[in-house]
């Protein structure tokens, strides 16, 4: 286990199951995700809130029962000030510290976006009712929020969220890392200091991975693309291949100075474990 990687944190990352028996899996998909000695498991929120019963339901069994920190998201989009705020105390008294303050999407049909617009404005309303109790995480594009008007007006957002108050921020998943130390570099040069952690999304399945990354905006390299469609069926060969797509990008992204990895695992361990042991991070399970 390197000394480097071991000084860099990595997260994981889950959505809320609809059944009990995806309740039961996330579990045991937790249990076993605590071999890479996370520094906290974080847990998605539906547009508008529409999951939020169940992420504070798997926050806080998180929180009690899991011995790692739960990081709850916050999308504000469709939210109230007096919701947002007796959310946060109710976690506050629950012992949780870290938030995920995002902007979100609008519930299908809505067109009222509530009384916030932006994640800065979700951001600057927790540090005004809550001072510095959490930690704020704020989302970044490397590649740029597909909705943004220009990489210049992207960065001015995202500058909007750190001036507001935000702690750090986890990127949107890419695969070509120089896009991330290139938007670093963007970031020093106008004065935003907060640790810019990336988003690591592993490679198992190319048909839904094509679908999540053509609606937010993640580059797929045309060589990874060709190479993902050319496996047709064969879902061991593709996997392999991914494996060693994602590891090496995450290899390159902690040589280079990145503050840490933060794993989108799709409530799966077997992709993040397989990249964990490539990184030496956790023991080669035996086969």
């Amino acid at each position: 286990m390197s000394e480097l990687t071991r000084s860099q944190p990595l997260s994981c990352e889950f959505f809320p199951p609809i059944t009990s028996e995806g309740v039961a899996k996330l579990k045991a998909a937790r249990e076993q995700l605590l071999a890479l000695r996370p520094a906290y498991f974080s847990v998605t929120y539906g547009a508008g809130g529409s999951t939020r019963d169940r992420t504070v339901e798997i926050v806080l069994d998180t929180q009690a029962h899991s011995g790692v920190p739960a990081a709850p998201h916050l999308t504000c989009m469709a939210s109230t000030q007096n919701g947002v705020r007796d959310l946060l105390n109710h976690y506050r008294t629950q012992g949780i510290r870290r938030i995920i303050a995002l902007r979100g999407d609008m519930p299908s049909g809505m067109r009222d976006p509530g009384e916030f617009r932006y994640a800065n404005e979700l951001v600057s309303f927790i540090r005004t009712e809550f001072g510095d109790h959490f930690h704020l995480e704020v989302a970044a594009y490397p590649e740029y929020h597909p909705q943004a008007l220009s990489p210049e007006q992207d960065l001015a957002n995202f500058k909007r969220k750190v001036d507001a108050g935000a702690n750090s921020a986890i990127t949107q998943y890419f695969y070509n890392p120089d896009a991330y130390f290139r938007f670093v570099e963007q970031c020093a040069r106008v004065g935003i200091a907060i640790p810019i952690v990336p988003g690591i999304m592993p490679i198992t399945n190319f048909t839904q991975l094509a679908r999540f990354s053509d609606a937010c905006g993640a580059e797929i390299p045309r060589w990874v693309r060709k190479k993902l469609e050319s496996f047709g069926d064969d879902r061991a060969a593709l996997r392999a291949f991914g494996l060693d797509v994602v590891s090496d990008l995450c290899q390159r992204l902690l040589d280079g100075g990145a503050p840490g990895l933060h794993f989108y695992t799709m409530n799966l361990t077997g992709p993040t474990l397989a990249i964990g042991e490539r990184l030496g991070l956790i023991p080669t399970r035996p086969v």
